[in-house]
């Protein structure tokens, strides 16, 4: 484990200051979206527009880092990712937005995909560890860019520059790095139709957690906005349920690999409905409020790895790797979906459609979770594939989430 930290520290180097970047990015542009009179439903289009080019993104990026190379391909992404946040500070019509978080969608795809790969690459025995440690990474820096967002006031231009200064400085570890590029096979896919047969509750799940996740991210900050949050206080919002869904992944992954995993996902998405619903009851921005919406938003964030896990215990060790693929598509479908429906009923109901909406779909999935152990036996431990650390719209190399 020791030698392949050393041989991936400069990635997750770079991989951290990026994502303290991407963090800040996100919300940013729902703070100032919402303080330049966007409606709620054009924030939800705006927002769900970096889904589309991430789906786009991942379809494409393969064969580019194929044809050459991942330090190129890194490099060529986070300035193109850098130029579109610049733009937005120039550009503040919602159509322009929209565009340019197609373009960071696609190009934070691509970053991803050469993330993933690489650490494939120098990951062995110690697959699960790397992966690991390269989540915490992420999450803990993309909680961190929460807290950014109080350095400057977010109608000037300094936190846009502040974002494109961060992922700049994020190839620089990955660009003088004296380790070998990894070679990089374009993976294939799973068709959804045959997973959805395989594990119709796992597909489900995963659609279900891009929805709630990227509802979050993209709609999190315009919620607080707009129930009266200063930039303190939105960045403590966002940050508690990033961090939330940090410490409790790895718990509640153990304790699906003992048990069935379909007992794990319904008690998630109790849990989170009756947070949901709790935050109407407590004073916004109050230290109980914050407690319950990070218990819902960061039990939200832990949806993916929990279904994903569920369909791999569905499949043969050999389509695991052209299953993710599908699921990260999926997931990325869900999450072009979400913030948009979400925001439709923000825009008929207000803002307590937000966590209204959360409780709705975590209850939905929890009465289908009881409806799918009614139709069918629990797998058995011996056809389980252990559980493994992920993150919602990740990408879709395929190859960390099982094993090879």
């Amino acid at each position: 484990m020791r030698h392949a930290l050393r041989d991936t520290s400069s990635l997750l180097l770079g991989m951290g200051i990026l994502m303290l970047g991407a963090g800040l990015q996100g919300t940013l542009l729902g703070v100032r979206a919402t303080l330049e009179g966007f409606s709620p439903l054009v924030i939800g289009a705006v927002m769900a527009a970096y889904y589309v080019g991430y789906v786009a993104g991942s379809l494409a990026a393969p064969s580019l880092i194929h044809r050459v190379g991942h330090i190129r391909v890194f490099a060529a992404l986070s300035s193109v990712t850098c130029a579109a946040i610049l733009l937005q500070s120039v550009f503040l019509q919602p159509a322009a937005w929209a565009l340019l978080r197609a373009v960071s969608g696609a190009c934070f795809a691509g970053i991803f995909v050469v993330a993933e790969s690489w650490l494939n690459d120098r990951a062995k025995s110690n697959r699960g560890a790397l992966l690991g440690v390269y989540m915490v990474v992420l999450y803990l820096g993309l909680g961190a860019g929460q807290l950014l967002l109080d350095f400057a006031d977010p109608q000037s231009t300094t936190l846009f520059i502040l974002v494109a200064v961060l992922i700049s400085i994020a190839t620089v570890p990955l660009a003088l790095t004296a380790q070998r590029a990894p070679d990089f096979t374009v993976p294939r896919h799973e068709r959804v139709r045959e997973l959805l047969a395989k594990s119709p509750l796992g597909v489900i799940g995963v659609f279900v957690a891009g929805a709630v996740g990227a509802t979050f991210m993209a709609l999190g900050p315009v919620y607080a906005a707009i129930v009266g949050l200063e930039a303190p206080a939105i960045a403590a919002f966002m940050s508690t349920g990033i961090f939330a869904a940090t410490a409790a992944q790895l718990p509640l992954g153990r304790w699906s690999d003992r048990t069935d995993r379909r007992t794990v996902i319904l008690s998630v998405s109790l849990v989170a409905a009756l947070a949901a619903i709790a935050t109407t009851a407590v004073e916004g921005g109050s230290l109980l409020f914050m407690t319950v919406a990070g218990l819902c938003t960061g039990l939200s964030l832990t949806l993916y790895p929990l279904a994903a896990a569920h369909v791999n215990d569905h499949l043969d060790s050999s389509q695991l790797i052209a299953a993710s693929s599908t699921l990260i598509l999926i997931n990325g479908a869900g999450a072009i979906v979400g913030p948009l429906v979400v925001a439709t009923a923000m825009q008929a109901a207000g803002a307590r459609a937000y966590f209204g909406s959360f409780a709705l779909l975590h209850v939905a999935l929890g009465l289908y979770v009881v409806w799918r152990k009614t139709r069918a036996s629990a797998v058995r431990p011996e056809h389980k594939e252990p559980f493994t650390v992920a993150a919602p719209q990740s990408s879709p190399t395929g190859r960390l989430a099982g094993r090879e």
